[in-house]
């Protein structure tokens, strides 16, 4: 979110008195909510109903603007929600546009690529990433490959008509055009359940606190390593568990308590 504002104040499409405009599924929409009050735009994002309460309250309480779109047609209508109010009042509007915007990859190449090869010192051998706007992948992908060949780039993608909120899958959806299957060494499809599943046993087991989209990269990330005698497997996990405590995915928890 940052690179993207970033390069459009720098090229002039980005200028005080224009409103941000976004569709998203909440978490990039969250940090545009959050540069966007310490900069002084104001911010409108187009989401589906169906996102969690909390990210909604929390870009609310940043002083953005949720507009909803129907359940039913998921991001997808979001972002042709988006383009409908931006085609209708152009001067009003800048839309960073995350699904088409080369800025969303270029940030993962000059700055998550360059820390994983870093701290890993050069030792990985698989990338794993959910499939959203493509851009972690295709960003990371490239630089990790640049600086050593051999390195496998793993896409998760949930199944068709999923509920795991932050990933799509590319046969029902838009595809992003910054995303290219065939930058990928392999694609794997991720149910929801296990996708959940992992999610909490990341918090009972590890104390690791994420969202559903994190579960499905670490099972995306198990299945790749069942396969591997040996090796380094870096895997993203891109969102929070406390933005989901609204949804049924961490509720008994325990298993000894009805939901």
């Amino acid at each position: 979110a940052y690179y993207m504002l970033k390069k459009a104040e720098e090229s002039g499409e980005l200028i005080k008195g224009k409103t941000i405009l976004e569709p998203t599924s909440g978490n990039t929409g969250i940090a545009l909510a959050m540069i966007g009050a310490a900069k002084g735009y104001k911010v409108k994002l187009c989401m589906p109903e169906c996102v969690s309460l909390e990210r909604r309250r929390i870009i609310e309480s940043f002083g953005a603007e949720a507009v909803l779109t129907s359940v039913n047609e998921g991001t997808d209508g979001a972002i042709r929600k988006a383009h409908q109010l931006i085609a209708e009042e152009p001067d009003k509007y800048y839309m960073p546009n995350q699904f088409e915007n080369e800025n969303n990859v270029l940030a993962h190449y000059e700055t998550t690529g360059p820390e994983i090869f870093s701290q890993t010192k050069g030792e990985i051998d698989v990338f794993v990433a959910g499939m959203g706007t493509g851009g972690t992948l295709m960003g990371t992908g490239k630089y990790l490959k640049e600086k050593k060949s051999q390195i496998k780039i793993v896409g998760v993608e949930p199944t068709m008509e999923h509920k795991i909120q932050g990933l799509k899958n590319m046969q029902e959806s838009i595809v992003p055009k910054i995303y290219h299957s065939e930058k990928l060494d392999e694609k794997i499809t991720v149910e929801d359940d296990p996708a959940y599943e992992v999610t909490r046993l990341l918090a009972t087991k590890e104390g690791i606190f994420v969202g559903m989209s994190s579960g499905a990269a670490v099972v995306g990330a198990l299945r790749v390593a069942k396969k591997m005698d040996s090796g380094i497997i870096v895997v993203i996990l891109p969102d929070r568990g406390d933005r989901y405590l609204s949804t049924n995915l961490f509720r008994s928890i325990c298993g000894k308590c009805p939901p």
